[in-house]
């Protein structure tokens, strides 16, 4: 197995200005499946005559669902999450490509960090916008992360075979 090439840059450590993109396909069983575990069944995400009613072509992805994609690379790099700002601009169908760009805005010495995600579809189109704080591997953690990509890292499903 490979290593994600996220985690090894945090190995490295982690700069204010770095950045990272990764994309996924949004589909209509994980919304369901997202709805299930959020009890969130508005019925823009279900019903198309309601979708229709909200002015939506079809029925959208939950917005929360999308704005997940930040747990991507939070995940890969051992960010843990103090603040999430999001803003929606444009509804995601079942199907849409959703790439998500990352940046580190701000680090202080204490590792506390700032970023910010941009969220656009396959035409180029921004949907979401968000606003990202919390607190990055310090020297210790990293040797850590070091030890188990070196071990495999086996519980990371994002390592590459």
């Amino acid at each position: 197995m490979m290593p994600n090439p996220i985690r090894l840059r945090a190995i490295e450590g982690l700069k204010q200005g770095h950045s990272f993109t990764y994309s996924r396909t949004f589909n209509q069983q994980e919304t369901e499946l997202f709805g299930d575990m959020t009890r969130d069944y508005n019925p823009v995400h279900y019903d198309l005559r309601w979708a229709g009613a909200k002015g939506f072509s079809g029925l959208i992805c939950h917005g929360l669902l999308v704005g997940s994609m930040i747990c991507e690379f939070g995940g890969q790099v051992g960010w843990l999450a103090t603040g999430m700002r999001f803003k929606y601009l444009k509804p995601v169908y079942f199907g849409d490509t959703i790439t998500c760009a990352v940046t580190i805005t701000r680090i202080d010495d204490s590792g506390r960090a700032e970023a910010e995600a941009f969220f656009t579809n396959e035409a180029g189109d921004q949907v979401c916008h968000a606003f990202l704080t919390g607190r990055l591997p310090l020297d210790k953690d990293r040797n850590l992360l070091r030890q188990m990509v070196d071990e495999g890292d086996p519980s990371n499903k994002l390592s590459e075979e």
